[in-house]
């Protein structure tokens, strides 16, 4: 397949360019606003509750009321504090969450104030290598903003994260390996073109599903949100941020929701491209100029609310668990998905004995829904060859190791040895079975109130 060039960005005027910036800056800053309250408004729906709905109508001014109480609270700086680093944390968190929409395209060409321009600021060859890049550098943001606390709950929260966008940035880096393969280029213009006749979503369903789940993780949003767990780190990183500082976090955490989405939109779901359908309507009237922003923000708002809903749904993983999925799961897929597909796509390159079925039967578009298809089984059986069914004796086994200093390479765990939460350096709940020492707070409670008794049996014998 060879996808069309890249966007022609030659008539392009220095104010043009300005325009397209400045118009990003105003959508992601109102986008942050209206996510607010669309999250705020859907998670009361799940819970059965009203939601937002006292300031403007349906609520629509609450966000802007939480942003003017973040820009007139007390601003206060820790003392034991890096001042230089601790200020400038939030300045490089919502510096790089901006710089993404950058390359991402919005629609086709349209023509502003009589220049015809395409609806995408800038565009270049390795252009998802620049948002992979940029991504990579807004957690030194999180980072340092820890670090430069002086406290341990933001350092353990910035110590996370850093572990974590490791960890599912390669997952999710491999998730994008397999687009390159199949749409030839990085270009995102040119990966959008490539999506004409079939979405890489249904093509690269495996490929699709592990962005999904990583971008949950790169955003530190439930059930990945181990950074900032209130139950554990108070408030993680931005513990000790206040006024416009935190709000700053704030808004970075949730333009790189929007980023995700949009790279997921423009990689996977066609871009700018109108649903299989909506195209033919009033003979392609529908997916040309203008509307392609229209499609785009549908697609874009639908992950959104995808991000809503698991956040309503499921529940924080334990750091253990989440590692271990990154590392033991995600990655091992992404890398038979990248094997399968890139063997596919050399195969589909020549003659294609393989796969063209007795000739011409299937176009080469139902050939690339089938191989999604097949590739989604072949991700599934690794994932079950990962996860075998589990033996009764097995959980005995995992508890074997978990005894604390006095087990023993080799010794077996009785019944009778107490179960140690942190054996293994952080607490964990017990399993099924297991039961926990008694408590040494409740031991201390109960002794003095039998302690006056000794003095009182004394003096009744002093009388004697």
């Amino acid at each position: 397949m060879n996808p069309a060039p890249i966007a022609d960005f030659s008539n392009d005027t220095i104010w043009i360019t300005i325009i397209k910036a400045v118009v990003i800056l105003v959508f992601l800053l109102l986008s942050v606003l209206f996510a607010i309250w669309f999250e705020r408004r859907l998670v009361a729906r799940f819970q059965q509750r009203s939601g937002p709905n006292w300031n403007g109508p349906f609520g629509l001014l609450q966000s802007l009321a939480d942003a003017m109480k973040l820009l007139l609270k007390e601003d206060i700086t820790v003392k034991a504090a890096d001042k230089v680093i601790y200020l400038i944390a939030p300045v490089i968190s919502v510096f790089c969450a901006f710089m993404v929409f950058a390359v991402i395209p919005f629609g086709p060409e349209v023509s502003i104030f009589g220049v015809v321009t395409p609806l995408q600021m800038t565009d270049f060859p390795v252009a998802v290598l620049y948002i992979l890049g940029i991504t990579a550098l807004g957690v030194y943001g999180i980072v340092l903003g820890g670090w430069s606390s002086g406290s341990i709950y933001p350092l353990l929260g910035a110590v996370r994260s850093t572990a974590q966008i490791i960890s599912y940035e390669l997952a999710m880096s491999l998730a994008l390996v397999s687009v390159f393969l199949w749409s030839g280029s990085m270009s995102t213009s040119q990966i959008v073109n490539s999506q004409e006749n079939t979405w890489w979503a249904f093509t690269l369903l495996p490929a699709f599903v592990l962005y999904v789940i990583s971008m949950v993780g790169e955003t530190n949003r439930l059930p990945f949100d181990l950074p900032e767990a209130e139950g554990e780190l108070v408030g993680g990183f931005h513990t000790e941020y206040s006024s416009m500082k935190f709000a700053w976090f704030f808004l970075a955490e949730y333009i790189n929701m929007l980023n995700v989405s949009a790279v997921a939109t423009t990689l996977f779901l066609g871009g700018y491209r109108a649903p299989f359908g909506i195209g033919l309507i009033a003979d392609g009237a529908l997916d040309t100029g203008w509307w392609g922003v229209v499609w785009f923000l549908v697609k874009l708002w639908l992950l959104m609310a995808f991000f809503v809903w698991v956040r309503g749904t499921l529940l924080r993983f334990r750091y253990d668990q989440f590692m271990n999925f990154g590392w033991k799961v995600l990655i091992p897929a992404g890398l038979v998905t990248v094997v399968f597909y890139a063997v596919l796509k050399g195969l589909s390159t020549g003659s294609d004995p393989l796969l063209s079925f007795g000739g011409e039967i299937l176009t080469l578009e139902w050939r690339q829904l089938l191989l999604g298809v097949v590739g989604g089984l072949v991700v599934i059986a690794v994932l079950m060859l990962l996860f075998p069914g589990e033996e009764e004796e097995k959980p005995a086994k995992a508890v074997a190791g978990k005894t604390g200093s006095s087990a023993k390479p080799g010794r077996k765990r009785t019944k009778e040895e107490p179960f140690d939460a942190f054996a293994g350096g952080f607490p964990v709940p017990p399993l099924p079975g297991q039961q926990l020492p008694p408590s040494p707070r409740r031991a201390r409670v109960t002794t003095p109130a039998a302690a006056p008794a000794a003095p009182a049996a004394a003096a009744g014998e002093d009388e004697k």
